[in-house]
């Protein structure tokens, strides 16, 4: 263990109750379908309210590309029942169609009629859905059909000043605070491997997807594709590929150049981009012809991020305000899981997170940026592997003997915080995982293919019984009354708030679009 590491144990120790008060929020998305496993091709459903302000429930990339949004809750149990109660909301207004259980998406229409995302006639709602048309001229809509699990945690405010004042920092209390998130960021950056292993959950995918072109995976039947030993098709090179994006590689060894790198990528342009301009046939295709649109189009496996004020964006946020907390989105949804997580994955991601922020995290190095990027990689394709070797400070060591050595690093954390809990669950959290290690059989991606090959079911197939599955189980626990009361309200405002912006729009969206790429030019350091 590392001294600082010991240090910040002994400091936390000594302040245990401060552990009950980091904060958790998840967002899950997840496709409609029809009862055949295809893609819905029905608008989003009024009874959930407005896509655009409804806080709970809103559209992704797609209109059939549902999140659900948690509030940020102390305990992660609350959060995943918060999640539970939506899920279930949803589904009493579903009619016929289901949420579709694994991140690799149903059978799914030609590219073009893939539905992008409306958000009604105000000036912010046409914004997003114009930056949509932007990301299905640059990624394609298919790729942009992939659903994923969001993990947002916070430390607690309170430790952060009295970090810095054991370690004696000049920095001023934002900026140690910002210093201690990206340095999170970045030893996230060297273990994130770890945790494709442990949820990783896709190691299959509808032949479709690839829309013929070339690949290295392999047939599993006539309909399915994929890779004996993958653990997260969704993570690996098959997921989001952007040549543009290619030369953007912020290694996280400050919040300055951060923030500095997207937004020289959100105001320089790119050639292709170029070539086709913002409008074609007098339409909006892109809201610029620039690397990024938009910040949020940047495609990492972890974001910092602050809570933005009405209108500010979120690199405006992160400069004038610092690091709040931090965005883990490399999370495949488990297909075996009502709700595509539960309470063991989100108390170990909390040991893992907190190890990650408190152990010593050096700046990385090109070589090491690079050696992060292709362990991660590796693992995502091959990560069951028999006697799979990752590289660690240069050297070659077994993925097994490395996760074992993680885990046994995370334990401390682990203790502390259910000492500060009371009881034992992320000790058990750590064990279950540490089963994994020594049994791949164990892992989520590992029972997907057995489950397949047991019932002789293509992808499509095994994801459309769980779908079914899931919402049995989840329709047949309706909501409290009051519950239920509170979603449709909660929809009946949203949709009455879109309405009032509609209304009350003032100036032109050309105008509109212009102000808001003014303003990431108006950031100043």
């Amino acid at each position: 263990m590392s001294e600082l590491l010991n240090r910040r144990l002994s400091l936390l120790g000594a302040n245990l109750p401060l552990l009950k008060q980091c904060l958790h929020g998840i967002e899950r998305e997840c496709l409609r379908v029809t009862d055949q496993g295809r893609l819905a091709q029905t608008p989003h459903p009024e009874a959930l309210g407005s896509a655009l302000t409804n806080e709970r429930i809103t559209t992704d990339y797609s209109e059939s590309l549902l999140e659900f949004i948690t509030p940020a809750l102390p305990d992660p149990a609350e959060v995943l029942e918060n999640l539970e109660q939506t899920h279930r909301f949803v589904y009493s207004k579903l009619g016929e169609e289901y949420l579709w259980s694994p991140s690799m998406p149903c059978s799914l229409p030609a590219e073009e009629d893939i539905p992008i995302a409306e958000y009604g006639t105000s000036n912010i709602g046409r914004l997003k859905h114009v930056y949509r048309k932007g990301l299905a001229l640059r990624y394609g809509r298919t790729m942009q059909c992939i659903a994923g699990i969001h993990y947002n945690f916070s430390l607690p405010e309170a430790l952060w000043p009295l970090l810095r004042d054991a370690e004696g920092s000049g920095e001023s209390e934002r900026d140690y605070q910002s210093s201690a998130y990206i340095a999170l960021i970045r030893n996230f950056r060297r273990y994130s491997w770890l945790l494709m292993y442990l949820f990783g959950a896709s190691p299959a995918l509808d032949k479709g997807f690839l829309r013929g072109r070339p690949h290295q995976l392999e047939e599993l039947d006539a309909d399915t594709l994929y890779l004996p030993y993958a653990t997260s098709l969704r993570m690996s090179d098959l997921g989001y590929q952007s040549n543009a994006q290619a030369g953007l590689t912020p290694c996280y060894n400050n919040l300055a150049s951060y923030t500095d790198s997207l937004r020289k990528a959100v105001g320089t342009p790119y050639p292709p981009y170029v070539e086709v301009g913002t409008h074609v046939d007098g339409e909006w295709v892109q809201l610029n012809t620039n690397i990024l649109q938009i910040e949020n189009e940047y495609y990492s496996n972890i974001r910092p991020k602050r809570v933005t004020y009405t209108g500010e964006r979120p690199i405006q946020a992160l400069a004038s305000r610092g690091v709040q907390y931090v965005e883990v989105r490399c999370l495949d949804i488990n297909p075996f899981l009502p709700i595509g997580i539960d309470i063991s994955e989100a108390r170990f991601l909390d040991a893992f997170l907190l190890f990650c922020a408190l152990d010593d995290s050096p700046q990385l190095g090109n070589s090491e940026c690079t050696q992060c990027t292709s362990n991660f990689l590796k693992v995502v394709k091959e990560g069951r592997r028999p006697g799979l070797e990752l590289q660690h400070n240069g050297q070659p060591v077994s993925l097994a003997t490395w996760a074992s050595e993680l885990i046994e690093q995370i334990r401390p954390l682990a203790d502390l915080l259910d000492q500060a809990h009371g009881g034992d669950d992320h000790a058990k959290a750590l064990d279950a995982q540490q089963a994994k290690v020594e049994d791949p059989a164990l892992t989520p991606s590992a029972q997907v293919l057995a489950r397949m090959t047991e019932h002789d079911e293509s992808f499509v197939a095994f994801s459309l019984r769980q779908s079914r599955i899931h919402a049995e189980t989840l329709r047949e626990q309706p909501l409290p009354v009051e519950r239920q009361q509170a979603f449709e309200t909660l929809a009946r405002d949203s949709l009455a708030e879109q309405s009032r912006l509609e209304q009350q729009e003032v100036g032109d969206f050309d105008l509109f679009v212009g102000a808001y790429q003014a303003s990431i030019l108006a950031i100043s350091n």
